[in-house]
């Protein structure tokens, strides 16, 4: 086997099995920066064997059973936590097994769990956000450094010193590496959910740079919600997470032209749309309501994605219905984003003047001063009405504040066409 066939079926190997590995040593030793070493080693071992030795029949496995090895010399060479360690001795002492043996079991026993334990430490709240997106992507989604700078824009550096100290954070703070329980699951959930959230929305519309959409960040944070619905079935949010993330990537080929450009919703070819994401969604959407209760803030999201979703066309979408889920998102989730969207729908249901009035109470909003899309909004209402001057001017002033290439392009050609 050639060096670069093996290089690709062991980055292949490691985006599937890497997130595995890592909860199972992080149970073990208590530290998701040791747990994730041990892990690398592994990976560096393969890298080192599999181009003379060739990919094992089982490659998870053979990178699992590489790792036990590492774990245990670490757990020899007397560098684990004591308190690991005192766990471990209690375990051998019951038991009455080698420590190779202990060791072997204890990373093998409840795989699923440990995923769900990752992926909650991950997302401590002790950790700013921008730290939890970059950990997360790193230890779940299999990610490099490199790839995690190049989606989010910002150096390599920036993204090792967060992703270091995150960890130094984590084990400053012993977090615990464990599901919460009662009503701290449902707080910790929360800060889960809002990192998945943010991955997608930054892969669905790009913030800055020179691309509209990165699908392989919104591929990324689904698959992370896909594995967060299997280890949480009777979360209700979680299925209205994924509900949500399923029906938007529905759109991702729409929403972009074959040279680029942003093609906005109304305007989209829905024969391009890909129908299989949108039954996944609604099939998730099913769920998340079965599951009774008031509906979440990503459940009522879904919704309003839905109702996009089964329009046949643009003239078909049900805006009065969209426009009583804002109400609900509103009351349950207050925030001026919110707001506008609900005067986007409010436009499209009972006429740009009634949006546009909503528009015009947000325009002193502090919190609003500088997010590109409320100008755009509002110059879309003013053309509506036929104030084309006014337009004019508030679709200048949405191009000069976006930071994305594409979307600055997409204001500006409808600048021009007024």
């Amino acid at each position: 086997m050639t060096r670069q066939k093996a290089a690709d079926a062991i980055d292949a190997v490691w985006r599937i099995e890497s997130a595995r590995l890592i909860a199972g040593l992080a149970r073990v030793v208590g530290d998701i920066g040791v747990a994730e070493d041990l892990a690398q080693d592994a990976l560096v071992a393969a890298l080192e064997q599999w181009p003379e030795a060739g990919v094992p029949d089982n490659p998870g496995a053979w990178l699992m059973a590489t790792a036990k090895h590492r774990a245990i010399d670490h757990l020899r060479r007397g560098k684990m936590q004591d308190r690991k360690h005192e766990h471990l001795g209690r375990q051998l002492d019951e038991r009455q097994v080698s420590p190779e043996a202990a060791l072997a079991a204890a990373i093998d026993d409840h795989v699923g769990d440990d995923l769900l334990s990752l992926i909650f430490t991950a997302c401590h709240p002790v950790l700013p956000t921008e730290a939890r997106v970059a950990l997360t992507l790193r230890l779940l989604g299999g990610l490099t450094t490199d790839e995690i700078a190049r989606a989010f824009l910002v150096s390599k550096a920036t993204i090792q010193q967060r992703i270091v100290r995150a960890k130094r954070t984590l084990a400053a703070a012993r977090v615990p590496f464990e599901v919460p329980r009662g009503a701290e699951l449902t707080a910790r959930l929360g800060s889960v959910l809002e990192v998945i959230y943010l991955v997608f929305n930054e892969g669905y519309s790009a913030t800055a740079g020179d691309d509209w959409v990165r699908p392989a960040l919104c591929e990324d944070a689904l698959r992370l919600g896909r594995i967060l619905a299997e280890l949480a079935p009777d979360a209700a949010e979680v299925h209205g997470l994924v509900a949500l993330l399923e029906i938007q990537a529905s759109r991702l080929r729409a929403r972009v032209s074959p040279s680029g450009e942003p093609i906005l919703l109304l305007d989209q070819d829905r024969g391009r749309w890909d129908h299989l994401l949108i039954g996944r969604g609604l099939a998730a959407l099913e769920c998340a309501e079965a599951l009774g209760g008031a509906s979440g803030p990503y459940t009522l999201q879904a919704a309003i994605a839905a109702c996009h979703a089964r329009a046949r066309t643009a003239a078909e979408t049900d805006w009065t219905r969209i426009v009583a889920l804002y109400d609900a998102l509103a009351q349950l989730m207050p925030s001026p984003v919110v707001e506008l969207n609900r005067a986007v729908a409010l436009g499209m249901a009972f006429g740009p003047a009634a949006g546009l009035e909503v528009v015009d109470s947000l325009t002193t909003d502090p919190a609003l001063a500088d997010y590109h899309l409320l100008p755009s909004v509002r110059g879309d209402l003013l053309a509506k009405l036929g104030r084309f001057e006014e337009a004019r001017a508030e679709l200048a002033r949405a191009a000069a504040l976006t930071q994305n290439v594409r979307e600055r392009d997409l204001l500006l050609k409808k600048l021009e066409a007024l």
